[in-house]
């Protein structure tokens, strides 16, 4: 199962904010198993969203310079309420910094005005190609799988 936890970015500053917005539908097939009786996006997926939405800013910022961003680590994560399908979350997450090969950042989510989930967390960027010289045709790949995603969450 692969999971796509951001549907449209909604504004960019480059370098410094993202906004981006997630609908959830009963059709996710992880909402069967997280709660057969009262689904709810599990939590690890609400902090996944924010993760996905500070990527798409690294890209942003530094033009899809490297093909794997990664959590390097998440603190201060707080899960404040549930988001239940047919609902929508927006997520808005502030860059601390983004350097050549680390970024920090802060974050939340919120649906209708309520926060759901809140984090700071930090990202590792790299190219496949820094480890492997035989891996920078895997590196271009991914990097222009990125950019036509880009463009499908309306930033062209």
């Amino acid at each position: 199962m692969r999971f796509i936890l951001i549907d449209k970015v909604i504004s960019l500053d480059a370098g410094k904010e993202i906004k981006a917005i997630k609908g959830v539908s009963l059709a996710e097939e992880y909402l069967a198993d997280h709660f057969p009786t009262f689904p709810v996006l599990p939590g690890v997926l609400l902090l996944q969203g924010l993760i996905e939405s500070a990527s798409w800013l690294v890209r942003r910022t530094e033009n899809f310079a490297h093909s794997m961003i990664l959590l390097e680590q998440a603190r201060n994560v707080k899960y404040k309420s549930f988001l239940a399908p047919g609902s929508q979350i927006e997520y808005t997450v502030e860059a601390r910094a983004i350097e050549e090969n680390i970024s920090s950042f802060s974050g939340f989510g919120s649906s209708d005005g309520v926060r759901i989930v809140e984090a700071r967390f930090g990202l590792r960027h790299f190219n496949l190609a820094d480890r492997d010289s035989a891996m920078v045709a895997v590196d271009a790949k991914v990097i222009e799988n990125m950019k036509k995603r880009w463009k499908l969450l309306g930033c062209g």
